[in-house]
């Protein structure tokens, strides 16, 4: 009590004097200093020791908290400073603003270190619209990981609901949400992982009909879906609306990705799959079977694209396609080139 008593008085006489801040809280800390200097000079039992707390382990537990609360202030106002977040904004800002809360800066603190995304990197993932098709095997970690990453809007659309067999590899639906439609599900799970984040979920199917119109408001695409027409559509409407599209595939043990930008100088879907194969070359999960864990690789690598290319980051895969083996635990990259007789994109201006 009495070193409490003196350092509310030296707190109140510095502020009536004019005393700067930061030389109260120097005098304050002096204090606590001399305290813990009375511990460990006098014996047991002395009077000014009693006064003092009786023991050096209370006062360097209060130096150990205040030390981890100045830490902890230190890298907000760091994380605010690479983010040019102003102190003036409200601590709740609206998700659609630039700003950001301090509970974001702590939950991107990773991502704002690292030097390609840094502070702007961040800033442009907030202020991205991103459009998922497919709430899948494919779709179900690309959402998980949007939603981690802090995209601000992320759209998804699917007409299928929640089976029992979805489960054991879309891992953002639980077995609570069986029968409930995967769009729904998905957002349920996004928005309790990231409350700052805003999902539009689309239960419907993607057709011709809403194709274009709806890929023209996100700024890029990604494609999880398991058949070709889909394919083909969101590939012309993304050619169409000039929005870079990320597709991945799985097959059994494969799973392949790359980003179709023609006007990035990159081919479209349809210049490297000219046309769709024959059924029996191209089974369907439910037909050929699937490793559980593959569309989390793949998925994995598809959010990663679209962290790089919101950001700037690194080289996305425009112009090469990567072709995972999970069986033999192989890698294999190709070159892949724009068609001149492409009908989608032969037109495109590339640079």
């Amino acid at each position: 009590m009495l070193v409490i008593i003196l350092a509310a008085a030296l707190w109140g006489l510095g502020a009536l004097m004019g005393t700067p801040r930061t030389a109260r809280w120097i005098m304050i800390g002096l204090l606590i200093v001399v305290a813990i200097g009375i511990q460990l000079v006098f014996p047991d039992g002395h009077p000014l020791r009693e006064a003092t707390g009786g023991s050096a382990a209370l006062w360097l537990i209060v130096v150990g908290i205040a030390a981890l609360v100045w830490a902890y202030g230190a890298l907000i106002a760091r994380l605010r400073h690479r983010t040019g977040a102003d102190d003036e904004k409200p601590q709740t800002p609206d998700k659609r603003s630039g700003s950001f809360s301090d509970a974001e800066l702590n939950r991107y603190a990773r991502h704002i270190a690292l030097r390609e995304v840094g502070g702007a990197g961040q800033k442009a993932l907030k202020g991205a619209k991103v459009l998922v098709v497919g709430a899948g095997g494919l779709g179900a970690p690309v959402l998980q990981y949007l939603a981690a990453a802090g995209v601000g809007t992320i759209g998804v659309i699917d007409d299928d609901a929640v089976e029992n067999t979805n489960l054991q590899r879309q891992v953002i639906h639980k077995d609570a949400a069986i029968g409930m439609p995967k769009v729904f599900s998905a957002q349920r799970e996004m928005m309790a992982q990231n409350p700052f984040v805003t999902v539009r979920p689309y239960h419907r199917r993607l057709d011709a009909e809403v194709a274009s119109d709806l890929i023209a408001e996100y700024d890029l695409v990604l494609d999880g879906t398991d058949n070709f027409d889909t394919r083909y559509l969101v590939n012309a409407a993304c050619v169409a609306a000039g929005v870079p599209l990320v597709s991945g595939a799985l097959s059994q043990w494969e799973g392949q990705i790359s980003v179709f930008d023609p006007a990035q100088g990159a081919p479209c879907y349809q210049c490297i799959f000219p046309q769709a194969p024959a059924p029996h070359l191209a089974p369907s999960c439910a037909e050929a079977g699937v490793a559980a864990p593959l569309p989390g690789v793949i998925g994995a690598m598809m959010a990663v694209e679209a962290v790089k290319i919101i950001t700037g980051a690194g080289t996305p895969l425009r112009g090469q396609m990567v072709i995972y083996d999970a069986l033999y635990g192989e890698n294999r990259s190709i070159r892949i080139t724009p068609r001149p007789d492409c009908p989608i994109c032969a037109g495109v201006p590339r640079l």
